[in-house]
């Protein structure tokens, strides 16, 4: 059956087991380029300590501008090496001052005596491929050992008709569940009258029929061009007969892409998994009219509020989730987790077999009220 014709198929009636397991450090997709940080945030000369895919990493920027990304251990005694100093370009962990360059590499070893000898050449840390552009630091995740991911190729997102440019706006959260239940949220086209109560948004009483286009697209799918809702007073301000595009790609990334005359709006989402049961949820903002520079900190308001109200549902989701611990998923609202459930598979094959990846999705149009 395509997927045209079972989104015609009436609503599921009972409960299914919906999501894999957690994705948890060994549970993460190898191979694909996951949101580490924003360019901004890490200055030349200095060094950031996180927790992604359930390890510690360490983020850093030489004194050249170059970001890089190690696994934050010392390998001589396991501590944070993000804890040490950076003179922008040798870490000094805190522990016995061994120092380590950028790309991981051991360079001193302070506590050896004249004539004992180390080769250095056996000790490091590893490194994280990293790639940076449009103001994000992107690094890759390896495969479940540690080791470089074999199979298909991934390039890091790139977002549409910004060039270079950084975003005008950045809201960063941690929301307490893992990947999974984070991107279902990212990809529900019907919470919002409910979840996300604002005049500028559409409301309970506004609901309206949508009918929407979807096709494959890289590492994902995309809904295709069409005006915005006309329920969602939002649009309304941008005047000009906006249309707008929204599409989803591996492991965790949406982007609303609005063009209004000649001026691009691009609404960018992106997941991390912290680790099994946390997730970073960051929100960028980009666009090319000038107008809007002047509505930034109410922008960064919304957005941060926005954001935040989807982190509140997330937290009436944990309290009961020891009493849920199925989820239910009805066609069509809920055909896009499912879709993003199969390409992780699809994605997971391909790494295992050493092969491209080929996208499972097919063209569909999907109905829903919002």
């Amino acid at each position: 059956m395509t997927q045209a014709a079972a989104a015609s198929q009436p609503a599921v009636k009972a409960a299914q087991p919906a999501r894999q397991a957690p994705d948890t450090a060994d549970g993460v997709l190898p191979g694909l380029w996951y949101l580490a940080a924003c360019s901004a945030d890490l200055k030349p000369g200095r060094m950031l300590g996180k927790t992604l895919f359930g390890a510690p990493v360490l983020l850093g920027r030489t004194r050249d501008g170059a970001a890089f990304a190690l696994r934050d251990l010392c390998p001589h005694r396991g501590v944070r090496l993000s804890e040490g100093r950076f003179d922008g370009a040798e870490i000094a962990c805190p522990f016995h001052g061994w120092r380590f360059g950028a790309n991981g590499a051991c360079k001193r070893v302070p506590s050896l005596a004249p004539g004992q000898q180390i080769d250095l050449n056996q000790i490091a840390t590893p490194a994280y491929s990293v790639s940076e552009g449009q103001g994000c630091i992107w690094i890759k995740a390896p495969g479940a050992d540690g080791a470089a991911a074999h199979g298909p190729e991934a390039s890091a997102p790139e977002i549409p008709e910004i060039g270079e440019r950084a975003p005008k706006v950045s809201v960063s959260l941690r929301f307490e569940t893992d990947m999974d239940n984070a991107v279902f949220g990212l990809l529900d086209p019907a919470h919002g009258p409910y979840v996300h109560q604002s005049r500028l948004w559409r409301r309970p009483d506004k609901l309206a029929d949508k009918e929407k286009r979807y096709a494959p697209s890289d590492l994902g799918f995309t809904m295709l061009r069409h005006p915005p809702s006309s329920n969602s007073v939002i649009y309304k301000f941008l005047g000009d007969a906006p249309t707008t595009e929204i599409s989803f790609r591996l492991p965790g990334v949406r982007l609303e892409h609005v063009r209004v005359g000649s001026g691009h709006i691009c609404n960018f989402t992106a997941m991390t998994p912290i680790d099994g049961a946390r997730t970073e949820v960051t929100n960028l903002l980009y666009w090319t009219t000038p107008a809007l520079d002047l509505l930034t900190p109410f922008i960064h308001a919304y957005a941060r509020r926005f954001l935040g109200q989807d982190q509140w549902i997330i937290g009436l989701q944990n309290e009961t989730k020891p009493f849920a611990p199925d989820t239910m998923l009805i066609r069509d609202a809920d055909a896009l987790q499912r879709w993003y459930l199969r390409l992780k598979d699809a994605w997971r094959r391909a790494v295992r077999e050493e092969r491209a990846f080929v996208n499972p999705i097919e063209p569909a149009t999907l109905r829903w009220r919002t």
